[in-house]
């Protein structure tokens, strides 16, 4: 019987997307339904797709201390750090607490890989990386959370991690257990992958990328439409912000049924599921949203579906946002969490975009259309590669467990 966590206060929160920089603008394109994605206009290969481009990431540049970590990903990186005071409240955070009691966890899929995709195609005579690529940590998983450690002065545990399309749901839960251990007081998690011609050629390959924009849930649906996305969140002892939503709970899992195709019944995410709800406290009725994984792939959605149908009752609502954004990888959980957050905040539950038939599995609780009505209690769902599953638990300030 897993114990109830004690709640934590996400006391600042942020994410930029194809839908724009910063939770208003999130807000804004939520409650109009529309999408951010686009054709195809990144890779230098032609390739038919929709994607979820950021505007302005190249316009973007770091600071001229942190040159030796320039790359589109840490770009994208710091484009979403100074959006909505979250670079102030972080820095503010480790006046608090000091330098080395605030914990820096971020997930990614690709980390700065783009980066040496440029210097491959760039090889000098000899064979080697162009000059202006010779920045050895930019070539390395540990770019992100490098970059992000310098930037922002902090001097705690610092870790990468790379689950796939879950790495930024589960730094919640790596946040939870160190400070509850006090190992720290606070953590800056999130996380940010950007395009890259190996991740789209990739789930090409694969099979997996829709050529129209994709439609979650659907009974028609073709594949995912891949997009790139930065977020973060400040977390703290509940005490510390008490106005600030929480976080409830968590639930981590792996079924390593396949390498890219989830158990047949959705063992590892029901697992997952199951134990968000006993660490919150929480039961299936008490919860009014669920931001779905819901990436428009064939198996997944059929999967995820079952699962919420026979998981929750119908008051419950249900749907996924990746008809907004597209699929952010290694950034889809802290994204989505934010879009849960938000869902709480404003009475807003999302509707099922790019969804217009649907799917035989899906039961009563999906959302095809916005809803405003209350939301006290938000689940986010995030599902990735080797059955690496995750699933988070928020309310609102008012609920303390």
């Amino acid at each position: 019987m897993l114990q109830p966590i004690i709640p934590l206060a996400v006391s600042a929160f942020t994410a930029t997307s194809a839908l724009g920089r910063g939770r208003e603008a999130h807000l804004r394109a939520l409650c109009d339904a529309r999408t951010g994605l686009r054709a195809n206009d990144f890779s230098l290969a032609p390739l038919a797709c929709w994607v979820g481009r950021v505007d302005g990431v190249e316009q973007a540049p770091l600071p001229p201390s942190q040159a030796t970590w320039e790359c589109r990903n840490n770009r994208l990186a710091w484009l979403g750090l100074n959006q909505d005071g979250f670079l102030e409240a972080a820095l503010a955070a480790r006046e608090r607490y000091g330098a080395d009691r605030v914990a820096l966890l971020l997930g990614t899929s690709t980390a700065s890989i783009g980066a040496t995709e440029e210097a491959y195609r760039r090889l000098d005579a000899d064979g080697g990386f162009p000059d202006d690529m010779r920045r050895p940590p930019i070539h390395a998983p540990h770019s992100l959370a490098g970059f992000l450690a310098a930037a922002l002065g902090l001097e705690g545990p610092c870790l990468t991690l790379s689950t796939a399309c879950s790495s930024s749901a589960k730094v919640f839960a790596s946040a939870e257990r160190m400070i509850r251990l006090g190992l720290v007081d606070a953590a800056v998690v999130g996380g940010v992958d950007t395009l890259c011609e190996s991740v789209l050629f990739g789930f090409n390959a694969l099979e997996l990328v829709s050529r129209e924009p994709c439609r979650p849930f659907d009974r028609s649906r073709t594949g995912i439409s891949i997009g790139e996305a930065a977020g973060f969140a400040l977390l703290e002892r509940a005490e510390a912000a008490p106005e600030a939503p929480r976080l409830l709970g968590y639930g981590e899992a792996s079924d390593a049924h396949h390498m890219s195709t989830p158990h047949p019944e959705g063992l590892g995410a029901e697992l997952a599921l199951r134990d968000a709800l006993a660490r919150s406290g929480l039961r299936p009725d008490q919860v009014d949203y669920i931001n779905l994984h819901g990436t428009a792939s064939l198996k997944n959605d059929e999967v995820e579906a079952a699962l919420i149908a026979r998981a929750f009752p119908p008051s419950t609502r249900a749907s996924s946002t990746k008809g907004f954004t597209g699929h952010t990888l290694g950034a889809a959980g802290i994204l989505e969490a934010v879009i849960a957050l938000l869902a709480i905040g404003h009475g807003l539950v999302p509707g099922n975009l790019g969804g217009a038939d649907p799917d035989p599995a899906c039961g009563p609780q999906f959302a095809w259309r916005n809803e405003m009505r209350p939301v006290e209690v938000a689940l986010s769902n995030s599902f990735g590669f080797g059955g690496n599953n995750a699933c988070l638990a928020f309310a609102g300030p008012e609920r303390r467990a």
